[in-house]
């Protein structure tokens, strides 16, 4: 049987390079903007383009719970695939009313396979810093590591590359 394993490293908030603190703070603050009356969970993401440039969302719940939008998709919505930038990193923490839950979250499914796609149209690894209430970050330095049997357009009958 084979065991799939990938590297990632353990950070308290402070260890984290000046960039990077400035990073998830800017998440932590865009937990404010995030619409979460049913969970109650308010997600916010953070997003590092190559040119110093970063870019939030916030979560958006819908009583119709699919329409909603997770804080990873809807900052990654509002980033131009043709532009010459890069995603660098990208930080996503929450913060829960009536919760002890500290501890770092970590991007649901749909929201990977979202960053794994950017990742691959951008053809560069994107940094994930996963953070939450308490101090501890993990980090994962390519989004690939979190998706090991993604789909993608290799899966796809029919599919060419375009460029």
């Amino acid at each position: 049987m084979d065991v799939f394993s990938f590297p990632y490293q353990q950070y308290l908030k402070d260890e984290l390079p000046e960039e990077i603190k400035q990073l998830v703070a800017m998440a932590e603050a865009a937990c404010a903007q995030a619409y979460a009356p049913y969970s109650q969970l308010k997600v916010g993401a953070a997003v590092l383009m190559t040119d110093g440039q970063t870019i939030t969302g916030a979560n958006q719940e819908n009583a119709s719970y699919p329409v909603g939008i997770c804080a990873e998709r809807a900052v990654l919505s509002t980033i131009n695939p043709s532009d010459d930038r890069k995603i660098k990193a990208i930080a996503v923490t929450y913060t829960a009313e009536d919760t002890t839950q500290l501890a770092p979250i970590a991007p649901c499914g749909m929201c990977r396979q979202s960053i794994l796609e950017m990742q691959h149209r951008q053809g560069t690894p994107i940094t994930l810093y996963m953070c939450g209430p308490g101090n501890e970050v993990t980090m994962v330095e390519d989004s690939e590591f979190l998706l090991p049997f993604s789909f993608g357009n290799k899966d796809l009958p029919g599919y060419k590359p375009q460029g």
